[in-house]
Order: structure tokens, then sequence, then C-alpha cells
């Protein structure tokens, strides 16, 4: 009663009947018998002042990856849609839900943002769709198009020799009863089930009978989503697709064929509209009171540690040019909540310094040499630098995953700030201590 078939790319469709040292104490001895440290500290400053040209907002770094910027600080649009699942069993609404997001992020795209921020907010039974459009020029063409519901639709394929070519069909999501996620009996992999109605099973098993052999094409708002072989003429009403799919592959083919099949409509609640102005003008405010207080915290590691201040200055300015360049690299949209979460890790990179020079001080204090408290101070103070980073790379991980778009901007850069504010403690610091500071240094009655 069933039939199957195989594509390019291996799916088919078919009928179915039913006691070493912990790293961190090697990695600071490793520090510690560097031979030629005023070299690696040379590199070190080189690729500090190629960073800070390239996130420089104007000339190189500007034309050949621009900051990407988000919705509070470019402008644009905050849309709210509420998802009617009335029409929807209980077991199938986190498939629509999740289809219909991947839906609106592809329709985003079409409008030149950099990257689309859409997330579901559910409460209760009630489940809605938030979108920004960060510097969208046509907000009412994009709520237009935004707006519309899914077309799931199949289309035959003849393949020729210089194209290939899709022909539509009758066959379209409103046939479709559903789709699930099944594991094969035999060899337990991942399957797509797909059910359709009375009229969808009569069409659907002329189109299957006449393309035996032939690729199955299935498109989502125009766009092909998956093309298996057909096997065998399919009759009954429903099918699987197989192939070499994984666990997530085959989830998010159900979410997309369900956002397409079942009737689940959209419409917008809320529109806040953020005008460029306020948001440049955001960004300014931003900008200037990240600069005051990196000056500020400066100022104070030079009035109290004085030669050890200039290091942890050098060592800051460095830290934040190597920061902003993982950034723009990986990209980050960058918002207000994100770059607050930049500001507080230029902080916390300075306590590591503290702790060390501290530390150091103690040991100075006991006799040792500049050499010996150096080591000794970043031997002790590491433990503590450790803990304290590593707790808040944990909770900057929990509020990524766990916590909406707003809080998790704030989360990324929080988390990206903690792990180079640790590489630089142990190794940038370090390194303007190895190349500067000795035994037989003038800058003996200055620590």
């Amino acid at each position: 009663m069933g039939g199957s078939c195989e594509r390019k790319n291996n799916t088919r469709i078919s009928g179915i009947a039913e006691a070493p040292l912990p790293f961190s104490h090697n990695f600071v001895r490793i520090l510690s018998n560097m031979r030629r440290p005023g070299a690696v500290l040379t590199l070190i400053i080189l690729i500090a002042i190629i960073a800070g040209i390239f996130v420089y907002p104007k000339g190189f770094g500007a034309n050949w990856r621009p900051w990407r910027l988000g919705l509070d600080l470019v402008g644009g649009s905050h849309l709210i849609y509420q998802i009617d699942l009335k029409g929807v069993q209980g077991k199938d609404r986190s498939a629509v839900v999740n289809g219909l997001r991947d839906v609106i992020e592809r329709r985003v795209n079409l409008f030149g943002v950099g990257e689309p921020q859409v997330f579901v907010a559910s409460q209760g039974e009630q489940s809605r769709l938030i979108v920004e459009l960060a510097g969208v020029k046509d907000v009412s063409e994009a709520i237009r198009q935004i707006g519309e519901t899914p077309l799931l639709d199949f289309r035959e394929v003849i393949d020729n020799a210089t194209s290939t070519t899709f022909i539509p069909t009758n066959l379209t999501g409103r046939f479709v009863s559903g789709a699930e996620l099944t594991l094969n009996s035999t060899a337990q992999t991942p399957e797509v089930s797909i059910a359709f109605n009375d009229e969808g099973a009569t069409i659907f098993e002329e189109l299957t009978g006449r393309n035996v052999g032939k690729p199955l094409a299935i498109f989502l708002d125009n766009a092909l989503i998956e093309m298996p072989t057909v096997q065998q003429k399919i009759s009954g009403g429903r099918a699987v697709i197989t192939g070499q799919f994984t666990i997530r592959d085959a989830q998010q083919l159900v979410e997309r064929f369900n956002a397409g099949a079942l009737p689940a409509p959209i419409s917008l609640v809320n529109q806040q509209t953020i005008s460029a102005n306020l948001g440049i003008d955001s960004l300014k405010k931003v900008v200037v009171a990240g600069i005051i207080g990196t000056a500020l915290v400066i100022l104070f590691m030079l009035l109290y540690y004085r030669v050890l201040g200039i290091f942890s200055a050098l060592a800051l300015i460095i830290y934040i040019a190597l920061t902003l360049a993982v950034f723009k690299l990986v990209p980050i949209t960058l918002t207000l909540a994100g770059l607050a979460g930049f500001v507080l890790t230029i902080g916390m990179a300075v306590d590591a310094n503290i702790l060390i020079f501290e530390r150091m001080k103690e040991e100075l204090k006991r006799g040792l040499s500049r050499t010996a408290a150096r080591t000794e101070g970043f031997r002790r103070a590491w433990p503590s630098i450790r803990d304290s980073n590593t707790s808040t790379i944990i909770t900057a991980i929990i509020l990524y995953f766990f916590t909406s778009s707003f809080v998790q901007g704030f989360a990324l850069t929080l988390l990206i700030g903690t792990v180079v504010s640790m590489f630089s403690a142990i190794t940038t610091t370090r390194f303007f201590l190895l190349s500067f500071l000795k035994d037989s240094s003038h800058l003996k009655s200055k620590i």
C-alpha cells in the first residue's frame, strides 16, 4: 500500500502501513618558561593595533565588514504577532509555532535585515511572534509579507540537460493533515511522516503514480525545502520521507510542513517604531559612557598602582580592541543591552589585575624578589580569577539559553568579554611584567 523513492541527497518518500596537572597550572608554567616574552608581547600589540583599525567605524573597518547594530541603535520597527492556534491540535502546536518562526525569519531576510530577530513568546495557551526589523526602510511592505499565511505546495520535476523545471500541481498544504517525526522500526533512523486528508490522498496517489522513479519537489513560500524521489505509487493518504537525516534535520522539516499545512494565521497586534535619529543618539551616549568609564578605571589604576597601573591600562586597551574585534568577526548584532554587558566586562578585566597585583605586593612584603613575587602573584591569584570568571560564564550561558533576545544580547557579550578578559589577565598583563619587571629593574622602589 505504499511506495518509496530516492533522490540525489539519498532522501526518499514511501508509503507506510502504520591525572595530569590541571590545565591552568600547566598553562601558567608554560608562560613562566617563555624565553622571549618581549617578542610575544610585540606580537600581541601588533594584533591589537590591527584589531583597533578593524573595529574603527570608519575607513577600512567600515568598508570591509560593517558593524551589525540592533533595533535600539539604528531604528526600525518592533512587531508583535498573535498566532491563532484554534485549528491546531495540542500535540502539533509546538511544531507549527517553530515552523512559523522559521518562515518569518526567511521572509525578514528579504528586507535587508542584517540578522533577523524573530522569537516566540508563550504564556499559557497564547503564543506570539516577536519580530524586530532593524534598519528596514519599507516597513509597511514587510508587515504585509510577514502577515501572509505560509504556502506549502508539491511540484513535479522535469530535469533537462541544462536546467531543472518545477511544474506546479494542485496538491498544496491545505490537503495535508500534518507531519510528525518518527523513527524507522528497523534501523531507528529519523523519518518524517506525512498524512493527507481524503481529497489530498487521492491527489497524492495520482501524483506519485505518474512520478515513480522521479523526484517530487516540496516548496514552502516558493523556497525548495525537500526533493525526495518517489519509490512507488503511494495510496492510503500516508507517506514517509526517509534519508540521511539527523534528528534536528527531520524536526525542522516537520516544522516547515506543519507551518504550511495546518491553519495557524497570524495577526499584527502591536507595532512600535523607533526612529533612526533616536537610535544614533542612544549609540553616541553609550560610546561616550563607555569611554568615560574606561578612562576612570585607568585613572584609578594609575593612581593606586603607579607602574603596575601602566601595565594594567595598556592591557585593558588591548583587551578592548581584541574583544570588539571578536564581536565584529562572529558577528554579533550589538544592542544597548549587549554594549552594557561589554562595558561590565571592562571592570571585570581590571579585577583580575587587581587580584594579581595585590598578591604580588604581599609576596614582596614577605621578602621575595621581584621575579619570584611575580610568579607567585600569578600562581596564587589564578584560582580566584578562574572561579569568579567561571561563575560569570555559567550565569551568562544560563541567561542566553533561557531568556528573551533582549537579555540574550547582554548575556552573549558578557560571555565573550569574560572569556577574553581571562585570556588578557594571564597573558597580556603577564608578558608586560615578564618584559619590564625584573630584579635589576630601576622600578624597584615604585612598586
